[in-house]
């Protein structure tokens, strides 16, 4: 017969056992739940009034971030950042995601290649409840992702748009059609989404990651090119899936140029300034990977490299050195600042929900000068810019903004933005993000809540 060592213990002492195990669960219950809160930690984002709605129609939060890959983060590019492994910043780019409690979410740079990182997304966007669209060029390290509340939308209708293969205008030659001068492998993700209640119409959204190249010099035309593609392909879009009532759209991502560039003005709806006609027409160079007759340069990086974004973005690296490549003739078929302004005024403008709140915001005394572009570089009140965020992107070597978010608002109808996510003050992100307490990315979030009339 077999006796227990362990003593009988009284009423009161099991009682006094059972609250000390509980007492010690709870202590490490909180002791988890500072240390999560200490991984998640970011700067919080306040959100400003803009506007009352006029009436009644729909209204939806919207949010862009690019989330900045794993696989292009390096040290050199980031010597002050004190969160580059993917496990220190994964925490603060869902706690910066959810935060916005928005009912669509436009992420760019994450990449199944990158597994661990779009598998343990994921979940998070679902557990919130969130069904999304995925989106990525071939053999592109990064795509685009498009997240939508289930409860909120349902998926109408999905594209792609690879920038690469769309062609700009007609004729024989395929070069010349194409029109394009530098093989990126970047693509639009370009979805219509229409409420599951079914009582207000749908709304087409696009987001996309636009070409970048350490040599500003190249990326010019080539960001023109791509940014006009999108405006067309987004309008033809969206009359196919809305032929007579044609839906608002929401067009969003990291376009890669600032808002005094050419680009900016042409997508815009601004002329063009002596400057900015100079710099396109010193851009307008064909590569390598359009031409295979073009020399290579001696020690030039990799074809792999030189089209991923960061690659060889050193500090020491001239800006307007161009090297597998060679100036344009007329038979590549690369677009005129003509043709260019030519292809975009067909199109329906968009609007600046940044550029365009922001102003009434300063006008209004709401919003700080110091927090908008126009604060840093010099634009005509009359042209469009001056208003768009402070920095969208700001690390220790590089300072700029090259994150938008657009409107097209549909036929007799304007899009009203009733709320916007304030941009930081330049002080709290130095010396420069990803940083710990503040943000996992190197870019910062753009955040609008927006009114659309009803019909």
């Amino acid at each position: 017969m077999s006796h227990s060592k362990r003593p009988d213990l009284s009423p009161d002492s099991l009682t006094a056992l059972v609250e000390q195990r509980r007492l010690k669960k709870e202590q490490r219950k909180a002791a988890l739940a500072r240390e999560e809160e200490e991984k998640s930690r970011i700067l919080p984002r306040r959100w400003i009034a803009v506007q009352e709605a006029p009436g009644t129609g729909q209204q939806l939060r919207v949010m862009t971030w690019n989330l900045l890959a794993q696989s292009l983060v390096r040290r050199e590019l980031f010597p002050t950042s004190d969160c580059l492994k993917a496990a220190q910043r994964e925490h603060m780019i869902y706690r910066e995601i959810l935060s916005h409690n928005a009912d669509i979410c436009c992420l760019q740079e994450r990449h199944p290649s990158e597994v661990d990182r779009l598998e343990k997304l994921l979940p998070v966007l679902q557990n919130a409840g969130y069904n999304h669209v995925y989106a990525a060029g071939p053999r592109k390290k990064h795509g685009c992702l498009i997240a939508f509340r289930k409860d909120a939308y349902s998926l109408i209708s999905e594209r792609m748009v690879e920038y690469d293969l769309e062609e700009v205008r007609g004729g024989e030659r395929e070069v010349a059609r194409r029109g394009s001068s530098f093989r990126t492998r970047n693509i639009a993700s370009l979805v219509a989404l229409r409420p599951v209640n079914a009582v207000s119409e749908g709304v087409v959204v696009a987001t996309t990651h636009l070409f970048w190249h350490p040599s500003g010099a190249t990326q010019l035309s080539i960001a023109n090119r791509q940014a006009a593609i999108l405006l067309r392909e987004v309008s033809k879009f969206r009359d196919e899936v809305s032929p007579t009532e044609r839906w608002p759209c929401i067009i969003s991502g990291d376009f890669n140029f600032p808002p005094d560039d050419a680009a900016y003005s042409l997508f815009t709806g601004d002329p063009l300034l002596s400057e900015q006609i100079a710099r396109l027409a010193a851009s307008r160079v064909v590569h390598k990977t359009i031409d295979p007759d073009v020399p290579a340069a001696p020690e030039a990086a990799t074809e792999e490299a030189e089209e991923e974004e960061g690659a060889a973005a050193k500090e020491t690296d001239p800006d307007r050195i161009i090297t597998n490549a060679r100036p344009a003739l007329p038979e590549d078929g690369l677009l005129t600042d003509t043709e260019l302004a030519d292809m975009l005024r067909q199109l329906d403008r968009p609007m600046s929900v940044y550029d365009s709140a922001q102003r009434i915001c300063c006008a209004s005394s709401t919003l700080e000068g110091a927090l908008t572009y126009g604060n840093r570089i010099s634009i005509p009140s009359e042209r469009h810019g001056a208003y768009e965020p402070n920095w969208t992107s700001y690390t220790y070597y590089w300072k700029s903004v090259l994150d938008y978010m657009f409107v097209v608002s549909p036929p007799q109808r304007k899009i009203v933005v009733t709320k916007l996510a304030k941009p930081h003050q330049t002080d709290a992100l130095s010396p420069g993000i990803p940083l710990k307490g503040v943000c996992g990315s190197d870019h910062i979030s753009l955040g609008a809540e927006l009114f659309i009339p009803p019909p």
